[in-house]
């Protein structure tokens, strides 16, 4: 028996209370203007040509969310690229209206 664990029998209250607190946290999708837009092109074309790192800035699930990696392949008609990052050299695919900023290393 569990001396100090009273409220253990309703697991689904934890995972009801993580969901709230995962939905105050979420933040809306910033809207890019179109030099916004053409700067991170600029940028991502740069770093495929001359292969350097990059710091990548993202939206995802109500987070903005930043990695360092290379940029592998980018797909404008497609709207997606292929990044390969730092840390764990996983390749992942990214659609373009997802990025926020995009800066060298």
């Amino acid at each position: 028996m569990k001396k100090w664990s009273p409220f253990s029998t309703m697991p689904e209250q934890y995972i009801g209370l993580k969901g709230i607190i995962n939905k105050q946290v979420e933040v809306a999708q910033p809207v890019l203007t179109e030099e916004q837009m053409e700067q991170i092109n600029f940028t991502l074309i740069e770093a495929l040509h001359t292969n350097k790192q990059v710091y990548l800035t993202y939206y995802k699930q109500g987070q903005c969310i930043t990695e360092t990696g290379f940029i592998q392949f980018v797909d404008s008609l497609g709207d997606l690229f292929i990044f390969i990052d730092d840390v764990f050299e996983l390749k992942n695919k990214m659609r373009l209206s997802e990025l926020i900023d995009v800066r060298l290393a």
